[in-house]
């Protein structure tokens, strides 16, 4: 099961899980988010399970909760540059949206 995976990175909107054939980059802020279909990324091209969220015109829109990056391709050091992109992503987000917050 993927929450009993071994954490090997964590950030403050990700985790890098280590399963037995991937590393598994979570985006935090997906938590809770019913996975709909798996399918591949279109921007990172690997495996993704994906949720849907409706936008404020009732509008869905299919969005990644967790990516399967190959161990036979792929390395921790190459995961951490997705995830670090995420992480400066939202740190940027919640500045422009929550300015007094110090988290």
């Amino acid at each position: 099961m993927l929450l009993d995976l071994p954490v090997l990175k964590k950030g403050s909107f990700y985790f890098i899980k280590d399963g037995d054939t991937d590393l598994i980059l979570e985006d935090k802020t997906k938590r809770g988010l019913v996975i709909k279909e798996t399918s591949i990324d279109e921007k990172l091209n690997v495996k993704a399970d994906k949720g849907m969220i409706h936008d404020m015109d009732g509008i869905g829109h299919w969005v990644p909760i967790r990516w399967y990056f190959s161990k036979n391709c792929y390395t921790l050091s190459q995961v951490m540059v997705h995830a670090e992109v995420m992480d400066k992503k939202y740190t940027k987000l919640r500045e422009l949206t929550c300015p007094d917050d110090d988290n």
